[in-house]
Parts: structure tokens; sequence; C-alpha cells
């Protein structure tokens, strides 16, 4: 594989955990000044960019999600997707990283470093369903804003909406990842892996479905 896609994939990766984990410490330090809205248009605004900026090299996938629903429907294979999960993740990770060397440890501390998790009294099946459809809702737009060849030349910017609208919706009952990569890098640095393979679970299952679902039924091929 190229590796110019690889870094792509990491840059753009690496942009959505650092401002979407920024944002949440900065509606901390403010008092709540961002709130959730905030929180999602910044989510939602670092994927608009940089699925833009990307998609000409890598296809602007950004969430190992996305990468699962494209080998599923025969989009890539499954040796190349192994390696965006790699690069999606390593930016992950390195995002996490750098936010803990811009924001106090107390602060990141209190919001346990963005990590995405269950709400207070929410149940694993709430979170679940709430992944799954969520994601399903991501991928969906994914395929029909920027893989469809008769889409509009505007998918990054419909795809970050789509985040901001997922984290508008289930914000509170998930924390709203979508995205594997979303909880790994902050879990991993800080804020516990505790409920990891729900944040892979659903996001994968919804990614699926969403893939499958076009592919096989709305898309012309």
């Amino acid at each position: 594989m190229n590796s110019k896609v690889l870094v792509a994939e990491f840059i753009g990766t690496f942009t959505l955990i650092y401002a979407g984990v920024g944002a949440i410490a900065a509606n901390d330090v403010s008092g709540g000044a961002l709130g959730l809205t905030g929180i999602a248009l910044a989510h939602g605004l670092a994927i608009a960019v940089m699925v833009t900026a990307t998609a000409a090299i890598s296809g602007g996938h950004l969430n190992p999600a996305v990468s699962f629903g494209m080998a599923l429907v025969g989009r890539i294979t499954p040796a190349t997707m192994v390696q965006y999960w790699a690069a999606q993740c390593l930016g992950a990770i390195a995002a996490a990283g750098c936010v803990r060397l811009t924001y106090a440890a107390s602060t990141l501390s209190t919001i346990k470093l963005g990590t995405p998790m269950p709400g207070a009294g929410v149940g694993t099946a709430q979170v679940l369903v709430a992944e799954i459809i969520t994601t399903f809702f991501l991928v969906f737009v994914v395929f029909g804003s920027a893989v469809d060849r008769r889409a509009p030349k505007l998918g990054g910017l419909f795809i970050g909406l789509t985040v901001a609208l997922d984290i508008l919706a289930i914000g509170p009952v998930s924390g709203a990842a979508m995205n594997p990569a979303r909880h790994l890098g902050p879990a991993l640095l800080g804020g516990g892996l505790s409920h990891t393979w729900l944040y892979w679970l659903g996001p994968l299952v919804g990614g699926g479905l969403a893939a499958v679902v076009y592919a096989k039924v709305l898309e012309e091929r």
C-alpha cells in the first residue's frame, strides 16, 4: 500500500481526536460554555475538513467502522482494512498524547481524557443500540455522499454533519463514539479500557449493516 494513504488516515484521525477531546476539555475549563452543541460541532467540523482533505488520497475513512464496511462489500481487501485500522488507531493514540501536553492533568482527569463511556444510569444494551444506530447513520451517509458515483461532491460536509447530529442525539447515552479509534486513543492514555468491547462491537455492527444495505440494495453498480 502507498504510505501516503496511511499518513493521510493517521493525520485525519489525529485531528478528530485532538479536536474532539480538546473541545471536551475546553468545555470543562470554561465552565460548560461549549455545551453538548459545541462539542458536537468540534467533532463534526474536524471530520468535515479532514474527510475533504484526505478523500483524494485515502478515501477519508478516519474510522475503523468505515473501513470495515468498505471491506465487507469488497471496496478494499481485509489486509488493506487492517492497515487502515493501524493508521487510524495510532493517530488516535498520538492525538490523546498531545492533548495531555495541551491541557492540565487535573482537567483531563475530570473528563477522563474525553473517553466515550456510558452515561450515568445507562445500561450496556442501551449503549450498544445507540452506537449501532448512529454508526449506521454515519456509514450510510459515507456511502451516499462520498462512495456512490452519483453522489454530490460534498461528502465531507455531510459526513461531518452526521457526526454532529449523532453526538447531539446520543452524547449523554454513550459518549457517541461511532468510531473505535475515537474511544481507543483516550481510553489507553487515561480513560480506562473497561468498555472497549462495546465501542468496537457497536460501531462495527452498525457500519457493516449500513455498508451492506447501501451497496447491495441502493447503489447502482
